[in-house]
């Protein structure tokens, strides 16, 4: 009669040193965390640990050096003034008009940015005589153009909405002229040789592909759109956070100012997220 092998012996696989068993590997890869779950703790627990910190630190330097408030105001100082100026509804008057410039400029930025950066990345003797004007337009400082831009179309919001444009612009610009051109060509040749038309290279290739780099440019045009509002609004702005800033100084007034420079980071963290969270929304497959 046939001797009968125990299972474990059936079952039972021949080690090698360095070589591990796919038994083991299954085992391995179930007992260990995905990666993905490490990446999306550090990113949102990451954020409020270094503004906990920022703020320890604050407080300690105010108590360390003890300094008075109109030259360093604790936290606890700046969110008291926090609080009167949002119960008096200053703080939110101003604050939607520098988010309404903003928003504006960045519109305006978004659209010719992405629409020449498309006509330069694919017609080379239109990069060729516009790339040099484009690169010398940034060594003049905005601050230089905000008294000419205010001049030419006034105080009101439209002067604002070019300032934060035009510096916004530039960003928008770069990033897309590298998304495209970061296509590969064979793609394009195939699309050609299947019978794309123009519109069906650029929904179904060249979108897709180009935005992830494109979102780069999205999150630095928006943060510096608000840079661009409050420049506006420190030239000859009455109203908005640039101009609370100019009040506050005139009266040194430090914890208000403390409190407009908060708003501005909010505004900024605020765009910054969002648009992180329509990336991750548009480009799953980067994630």
């Amino acid at each position: 009669m046939q001797q009968m092998i125990p299972l474990g012996r059936q079952s039972r696989q021949k080690v090698y040193p360095g070589v591990v068993s796919p038994t083991e590997t299954l085992a391995t890869g179930f007992d260990r965390p995905p990666r993905r779950q490490y990446r999306l703790l550090s990113q949102w627990v990451g954020l409020p640990l270094v503004l906990l910190l920022l703020l320890i630190g604050w407080q300690m330097l105010v108590m360390m050096r003890d300094y008075q408030s109109f030259i360093l105001p604790g936290p606890a100082v700046v969110v008291e003034r926090f609080i009167i100026t949002a119960q008096s509804g200053l703080l939110w008057h101003h604050t939607s008009i520098t988010l309404q410039a903003a928003l504006g400029g960045f519109v305006l930025a978004l659209g010719v940015g992405v629409l020449l950066g498309y006509l330069l990345a694919h017609l080379r003797w239109m990069e060729r005589a516009l790339a040099p004007v484009l690169a010398a337009s940034q060594a003049i400082p905005i601050l230089a153009v905000a008294p000419l831009l205010i001049l030419w179309f006034g105080t009101g919001f439209s002067a604002r909405a070019l300032i934060a444009g035009t510096i916004t612009f530039f960003p928008i610009l770069i990033s897309t002229i590298v998304a495209l051109r970061g296509i590969p060509h064979e793609l394009r040749e195939m699309a050609l040789i299947s019978g794309a038309t123009r519109w069906q290279m650029l929904r179904h290739i060249e979108a897709p592909l180009a935005l992830p780099v494109l979102f780069g440019g999205i999150r630095t045009g928006l943060s510096l759109a608000t840079t661009g509002a409050v420049v506006g609004e420190f030239v000859a702005g009455r109203a908005g956070l640039g101009a609370l800033i100019t009040i506050a100084r005139g009266l040194f007034d430090t914890p208000l100012i403390f409190v407009a420079l908060a708003m501005l980071s909010g505004m900024t963290l605020t765009f910054y997220l969002l648009v992180y969270l329509l990336e991750r929304l548009l480009v799953r497959w980067e994630w």
